[in-house]
């Protein structure tokens, strides 16, 4: 048997009395490619190699175009997104961390299109990224939960900037919400930075959420006074001050509505003369293109809509100034006191009723006690 040995180098090698396959497909091209430009003319190579340039000017020409157009877009696409935040009034800290998203994102996307109209491989660069958010997203598990907890609070809003709530064993007013904690100011103005991973998933009272709220009151008067006369004589204080709530909450509200409107109406009603004088300023056809754009009704607005109609159709709950005698306690008689005002009224009228109690009351001859005990002696003749 004759074997070639040209044969054995192009189909494989012999070892160990078996035949292996030759990995020759590189170097076959290697050596085709090289056998190619020996056979080629110097004419041939220029033509070859200013070819390949036009072709390299024109992708990176088509690069540089789609670079610059695709940057137009994202920046339209960014102010559009802008402005609906504005419109709807989004938080800050959400709205710059969304815009910041949308940028980078599209950015890299625009990237990866130019690379790949430049010719070169992108997987690679896909597969580096995606390894890399796997190693950064086990590294800040911690951070991200934070961070997830501060997407979800500036979305749904369980509380705002200027509320007073407590969570966390603090209690304070938020003074600001970040992306990754909030920072609430206490009633002796001492800054507390809660993580908003816990804030996100634990309970939370928020005393400014409502817009009213109910002061309660107990208060004692000594055994032997008259309790209508102290009775009346509270309903009279409660009655008299104005921020509070006389039956309903809903007429209370209407009823501040329409004073503010009557007294904005007469400030305003000079400036808005004047306005109405000033002449209209001309808009030129490109802002009136984009400018003129209409209003959609956003299905949270519906939502809202609905929600109200469904609350106006509830029976109006009766919050009128409740005065009555509540414990017979071992020194004195407590009377309990409940009246409904503006979340913004409540520690106002807390303290100043607490005043007028403490003045008032006596006047009308009832006594506030203190504790006592009476102690008889027997005396033992000897």
């Amino acid at each position: 048997m004759i074997v070639n040995v040209e044969d054995m180098m192009a189909g494989g090698m012999v070892a160990g009395g078996g035949v292996t396959p030759a990995p020759t497909d590189s170097i076959s091209g290697f050596d085709k490619g090289m056998k190619t430009l020996e056979s080629m003319s110097l004419d041939d190579l220029i033509n070859r190699l200013v070819s390949g340039l036009v072709d390299f000017a024109i992708h990176l020409a088509i690069a540089i175009l789609v670079f610059y157009v695709g940057k137009f877009i994202i920046t339209k696409i960014y102010n559009i997104t802008s402005s609906v935040f504005i419109r709807r009034r989004i938080d800050r800290s959400l709205a710059t961390f969304v815009l910041s998203l949308i940028r980078i994102v599209l950015y890299f996307i625009l990237v990866v299109t130019v690379v790949g109209i430049l010719g070169i491989e992108t997987s690679s660069f896909l597969a580096l990224f995606a390894s890399a958010g796997v190693a950064v997203g086990l590294a800040l598990s911690g951070t991200l939960q934070n961070f997830a907890g501060g997407v979800l609070i500036l979305l749904l809003k369980p509380y705002k900037i200027g509320d007073y709530i407590e969570a966390q064993g603090y209690s304070g007013i938020v003074k600001e919400i970040q992306i990754f904690s909030t920072i609430i100011n206490t009633p002796d103005n001492k800054q507390i930075i809660i993580p908003n991973g816990g804030l996100s998933t634990s309970s939370i009272n928020n005393y400014s959420k409502e817009e009213y709220r109910r002061v309660d009151w107990s208060v004692s008067i000594a055994y032997g006074d008259d309790v209508d006369v102290a009775k009346a004589a509270i309903l009279d204080m409660l009655r008299s001050d104005d921020r509070i709530v006389v039956k309903y909450v809903e007429d209370d509200r209407k009823m501040r509505a329409d004073r503010k409107e009557i007294e904005e109406t007469s400030d305003n009603g000079d400036a808005e003369s004047e306005a109405a004088v000033e002449p209209v300023e001309k808009k030129s056809w490109i802002k009136r293109v984009f400018s003129s754009r209409k209003k959609v009704t956003v299905i949270s607005d519906r939502i809202d809509a609905e929600h109200a109609k469904t609350l106006e159709m509830l029976p109006k709950a009766d919050r009128s100034p409740f005065v009555a005698l509540g414990v017979l306690n071992s020194s004195s008689i407590d009377i309990t006191v409940r009246a409904w005002t503006r979340s913004e009224f409540y520690w106002g009228v807390f303290y100043e009723m607490n005043e007028r109690f403490y003045k008032e009351l006596p006047e009308k001859g009832l006594h506030f006690p203190f504790p006592q005990m009476d102690v008889h002696l027997n005396h033992i003749n000897s």
